[in-house]
């Protein structure tokens, strides 16, 4: 199997249309981002089964701008593994009119894995201030911001509140209940929590300006849901319904019920934006490959 190979994508994805990234089961209308990804390899007609290890789970209406995975592909009549440039051509001329597209390939070391080599990910939240109902978005902007109907928002106390946020901590209260829950270690080290102003995508074109604000959150990983749970609590901190002294109070509980319901930000807003890597690790030798 000399010819087998293993390879890492970076992909981006509307996840409007989505269940989610990772795979939905066959008796499920609405399909996972994975699904399409699989079904556009498989018509490359490999030898082996295709089988996507998703590097970051995003839920449903979630999108990314750069999520990863890896991949085992072999091919037929032993012909050499397919270029890095080759095969992202070929995946998305099969991925057709879907909302998902791959932008680079990296050919790596058998023993790579996406999720576990990963040393950091990075989300950004993107909210439109001053815009009583998304029907008033621009079309562009409808299903990719959240819009809040204030432009009254404390960004200041905002900023505050996600410095509390940095560091080490146990995410507990900012995780939702998931079947991963008993699995996963709920202390993160949380790097970045910044906010500053956005911008429209059609700022120029638009009738009227609609001031954004942006949200930025990287670690090495995330509790389920924790990146809108945190972005919900700093908006309501702008807003006026949390002190500081109650986010600190939410934090420490360490508890998912601590958190106040209906301050969850909808899945609209989010997007994954990096997944970083050593250089080292996803770097191939044919020689260590051969051996």
């Amino acid at each position: 199997m000399h010819n087998l190979a293993r390879y890492l994508v970076f992909f981006q994805y509307i996840g409007t249309k989505y269940s989610g990234v990772v795979k939905a089961p066959p008796h499920q209308l609405r399909k996972g981002v994975q699904n399409y990804l699989e079904d556009a390899i498989r018509r490359l007609k490999p030898l082996n089964p295709v089988s996507l290890t998703i590097s970051s789970r995003t839920d449903t209406g979630v999108h990314a701008l750069s999520n990863s995975a890896h991949f085992d592909l072999q091919r037929k009549n032993d012909n050499p593994p397919f270029p890095e440039d080759s095969l992202v051509d070929a995946i998305n001329f099969h991925l057709g009119t879907a909302q998902i597209r791959v932008t680079r390939a990296h050919r790596v070391p058998d023993d790579f894995h996406a999720r576990y080599c990963a040393q950091s990910r990075s989300y950004i939240y993107r909210i439109a201030l001053g815009v009583p109902h998304h029907s008033q978005l621009p079309l562009i902007e409808h299903d990719l911001c959240w819009n809040i109907r204030s432009t009254e928002l404390d960004v200041g106390a905002m900023r505050e509140a996600a410095a509390l946020l940095v560091g080490v901590h146990d995410f507990s209260s900012f995780r939702a209940v998931n079947s991963d829950l008993p699995f996963k270690n709920p202390v993160k080290t949380l790097d970045v929590a910044s906010i500053q102003p956005g911008s429209s995508f059609t700022q120029a074109h638009f009738h009227r300006e609609i001031p954004l604000l942006e949200l930025t959150f990287t670690s090495r990983s995330f509790l389920y849901k924790q990146v809108r749970r945190m972005t919900g609590a700093l908006v309501a901190v702008g807003q006026g319904r949390l002190s500081l002294h109650n986010l600190k109070e939410i934090l420490e509980a360490r508890d998912s019920l601590a958190y106040p319901q209906g301050l969850v930000a909808p899945a609209r807003g989010l997007f994954l934006t990096r997944v970083d890597y050593r250089a080292t690790d996803i770097q191939f030798s044919q020689q260590t490959s051969e051996e």
